[in-house]
């Protein structure tokens, strides 16, 4: 079977409100219904992990990361390494992440950053988890900490990038992996469609970051994994593959990156009418012409 991954949302950001009522099984059914297989879920505190954890028990073929995110400083100034230890520790945790920097929404916290960064680099190598960055307007230093704190030794992703070609290149030197979310179908993405032209298929992921960032067609609305298929179909177009060969090629870049068996379980397994999903009657998704 083809596996098809979304690499990177946020389940529990989601309002759950505008969508005929949706609930969470009705908006991961959804996905299952465009023929996705497997998700990545991100906490971005410490204290987000439990909560997301018991919301996320029906489901198979979820996992799970979590990080001290650069914008949820303010929320936890003074976190612990042991919170977080305790949820690295979950065998379901394949990450640490999102942590990173982001001069763009704070630059004013621009120290408190790179300490927790700093901090972050360190757990990931205790741990041997992967990293997952986020970084928005801060290439000299996010790669300066990656290289200082040995980062190539656990891997890693770029998640959501939104940079440049010189960038996305150094990050590949370290051999972290690029993920491309519905930013690459913008109007004003052509700086994210020429990394994506960049970079190998060999080192793609492909994600949501739902809520956030949905994708041409259905830009403006609350983002959701199902949209991940526009952002998929996309990029198979951009690369010059089927959409079945890039979503087997990401799957395995997933599965490598986070040493994962895709294999073990799926939301393939999930009973999504036990859960009460009553209709798979996608929301938007009428330009989703077939399943994979």
């Amino acid at each position: 079977m083809t596996y098809f991954v979304d690499s990177h949302c946020h389940l529990n950001s989601l309002s759950l409100q505008g969508k005929a009522g949706s609930t969470l099984a009705e908006i991961v059914a959804r996905a299952r219904a465009v023929g996705m297989t497997h998700m990545l879920c991100v906490a971005c505190t410490p204290q987000e992990y439990a909560p997301m954890c018991e919301a996320l028990a029906p489901f198979k073929g979820i996992y799970r990361a979590c990080g001290v995110h650069p914008l949820n400083l303010l929320e936890v100034p003074k976190w612990q390494e042991e919170d977080l230890l305790s949820c690295l520790n979950d065998k379901l945790c394949v990450a640490l992440g999102e942590t990173g920097l982001d001069y763009h929404y704070a630059a004013d916290t621009r120290m408190a950053q790179l300490d927790s960064f700093a901090r972050q680099l360190d757990l990931a190598q205790s741990v041997k988890k992967p990293l997952i960055v986020h970084a928005r307007e801060a290439h000299q230093d996010t790669v300066a900490l990656l290289k200082s704190h040995q980062a190539r030794d656990v891997g890693g992703v770029m998640h959501c990038f939104c940079d440049e070609v010189a960038m996305a290149r150094e990050c590949l030197d370290l051999g972290f992996y690029i993920s491309f979310s519905g930013i690459v179908t913008f109007k004003a993405g052509e700086n994210v469609r020429e990394v994506a032209r960049y970079v190998p298929l060999d080192r793609i992921l492909v994600e949501t970051d739902c809520p956030y960032l949905a994708p041409v067609p259905v830009r403006g609305v609350e983002n959701e994994p199902a949209f991940c298929r526009y952002t998929l179909e996309f990029l198979a177009a951009l690369k010059g593959v089927s959409v079945q060969a890039l979503a087997a090629q990401t799957a395995a870049n997933f599965a490598n990156l986070f040493k994962v068996d895709l294999a073990a379980a799926s939301l393939n397994e999930v009973d999504f009418t036990a859960l009460g999903v009553q209709s798979l009657n996608p929301y938007k998704l009428e330009r989703v012409m077939h399943t994979l």
